[in-house]
């Protein structure tokens, strides 16, 4: 059976329940079973079914809400994030159903299939992905979707990002142009698409820079206590670092309190510096230096382009996105250190 052809009465047939129960079930009311609704979302799911627009305007008409499924909804990048989302969604009077999978792509798969009937458009972040296939086994074809720092670049989905091997690139330069030598870099996770570009930034700049420049590179899990846990392991070795560049601002400034409860002074003794830019960056003493990278902006830009996805006089279904230039923002913690 073709994909175009699959109908409500398809899935009914091969879930053995009602129209009228596939309707309710994909439309997200209450009045079924939940067994029952997770099995219409999986047959539905197998059999690709996506309800006719027409059709769906007409007996459920628009929710006139967006879904948007996160890896998490903790720390200052998250919440930057949603507010750009938050912001323009509100200008157009949109409403907003959030998700989270905490970084696990089966609660991913749950999440998306969730959204199911109950939103016009999704954004999507998954820095995990490898492919869009999962994607595609999880999301109706005609749910217009945009992807938000996640690695896809196939054509299937319009997707906004950020430029981290180049951020990472014109920091790393940055540091070695300052004099610094010797430096330790806190990476993110391993499986993190923006954790493993800017590490691949960081070790070509390194590598171009030649022999006189030594890199240290330190586990790192984009939170502060894993920022604090690579400081304290740098403050036990026989020598400090010249610098220490974190892969986000929130592990810089976990590093910054692990030196700080040791005496160690930022940037006298270690220059440091993060990646993004969050609000608190230019607020810790000394403030941070960083690569800025507008987080809100990111996020207002790809909800403007799902609203014209959805209304249909924008930019063409799978076409689109763009992807942001961090800059670099220099502050005290990378000044150059006092003559001794």
């Amino acid at each position: 059976m073709s994909k175009t052809a699959i109908t409500i009465k398809d899935v009914a047939r091969e879930a053995k329940v009602s129209v009228a129960t596939v309707s309710r079930a994909l439309n997200g009311h209450e009045n079924v079973a939940e067994p029952v609704r997770q099995l219409v979302l999986e047959v539905a799911r197998r059999l690709r079914y996506a309800p006719h627009a027409a059709a769906r305007s007409l007996s459920s008409r628009s929710t006139h809400t967006i879904g948007l499924v996160l890896p998490d909804l903790h720390g200052e990048f998250f919440s930057e994030l949603m507010r750009g989302i938050d912001g323009v969604a509100r200008t157009y009077r949109w409403h907003l159903l959030v998700s989270s999978y905490h970084g696990d792509q089966e609660q991913q798969g749950v999440a998306l299939q969730a959204m199911r009937g109950r939103v016009d458009g999704l954004l999507v972040m998954s820095p995990y992905a490898a492919d869009s296939g999962f994607l595609m086994d999880n999301l109706p074809p005609a749910l217009p979707t945009v992807l938000i720092n996640t690695p896809l670049r196939d054509g299937h989905y319009p997707a906004f990002g950020i430029d981290d091997h180049a951020g990472a690139v014109a920091m790393t330069r940055h540091l070695l142009d300052a004099g610094y030598r010797r430096i330790a870099f806190i990476a993110g996770p391993d499986a993190n698409h923006d954790a493993r570009e800017r590490l691949r930034g960081f070790g070509e700049a390194m590598a171009g820079f030649g022999p006189a420049a030594e890199a240290i590179v330190l586990p790192g899990g984009f939170d502060e206590a894993s920022g604090h846990a690579a400081g304290q392991v740098l403050l036990r070795e026989a020598r400090l670092p010249d610098a220490v560049f974190a892969a986000n601002d929130m592990m810089a400034l976990g590093c910054l309190y692990a030196f700080s409860q040791a005496g160690v002074r930022v940037p006298q003794q270690v220059a440091l510096a993060g990646f993004d830019d969050i609000p608190l960056a230019r607020f810790v003493h000394p403030a941070l230096t960083t690569m800025q990278v507008s987080i809100a902006d990111l996020g207002g830009r790809a909800t403007s382009h799902l609203l014209h996805l959805i209304d249909g006089d924008g930019a063409a279904e799978g076409t689109g996105g763009t992807t942001l230039a961090p800059s670099l923002v220099v502050r005290d913690s990378t000044s150059r250190r006092e003559p001794s």
